[in-house]
């Protein structure tokens, strides 16, 4: 039998790979549009300057430590969403009862994204530097947390409601389950306010865009990599774990 224990350490494994990727995906995509909107952040100082607006002194952590630091920490993030992972997998085995470990894992992991990712991002899109005002920081972050608990509690309710509906026949379960997910997903993205914030009209839409879907990729390397990852360790060990039984 699995024990938690290996499911742990697979998760850790899993989370660290993942989290890898995804810095790689943060290096090499995401600071592209990063370092464009620094720029027209620049821009702006020699007016904000001459207003008397001045921050004053130099850059305390370079650009490249700036960089270096967040990968790491995109890193250390999987790391610590894997083990999460790894424990809800231990306590959702009942939801994806049939399924090989591998497809469940993966379901599980594309769960996870649309629920803390996906619809978050559908209603908040994330915004490059230059964009937001720091007074809003608190309200917005409070928006997004809303979004996100939401989503869990779709997720949660999915699963719930595909148990219940054991019984039916396959076609009529995923139907039953898609639909409720669609009319909940609609009500969250009706019911919660808009940005509170306006995008600067010297912030060029392509950049805008080219941040926001490369943030998306990111986390979609993360979270659903570590489905991927995860499935991929744990299915080998289960099938030992069988015929050790045997």
């Amino acid at each position: 039998m699995t024990t938690y224990k290996s499911l742990a350490l697979r998760g850790v494994a899993a989370g660290g790979i993942a989290g890898v990727a995804s810095a790689l995906v943060q290096l090499l995509v995401t600071e592209i549009p990063i370092r464009a909107a620094l720029a027209v952040e620049e821009a702006r100082a020699p007016a904000g300057e001459e207003a008397g607006h001045s921050h004053g002194g130099e850059e305390l952590v370079s650009r490249g430590a700036q960089v270096v630091g967040g990968m790491l920490g995109v890193v250390i993030v999987g790391i610590a969403v894997g083990l999460v992972f790894a424990t809800a997998y231990a306590l959702s085995k009942r939801w994806f009862t049939g399924s090989t470990p591998f497809s469940r894992s993966f379901a599980f992991g594309a769960a996870v994204f649309g629920a803390v990712a996906l619809l978050p991002w559908l209603k908040y899109p994330a915004n490059p530097p230059a964009v937001g005002d720091p007074e809003t920081v608190n309200y917005r972050t409070a928006l997004y947390l809303g979004v996100v608990a939401a989503g869990l509690v779709i997720v949660w309710a999915a699963s719930w409601l595909a148990e219940r509906l054991h019984a039916q026949s396959q076609p009529v379960r995923v139907t039953a389950v898609l639909l409720a997910v669609a009319a909940a997903v609609a009500v969250v993205l009706l019911a919660f306010p808009a940005p509170p914030d306006t995008i600067p009209a010297d912030m060029p839409v392509n950049v805008l865009w080219q941040f926001r879907l490369s943030s998306l990729a990111q986390l979609a390397t993360l979270y659903v990599g570590i489905g991927v990852v995860f499935g991929l360790l744990i299915d080998p060990a289960t099938r030992k774990a069988k015929v050790a039984v045997a």
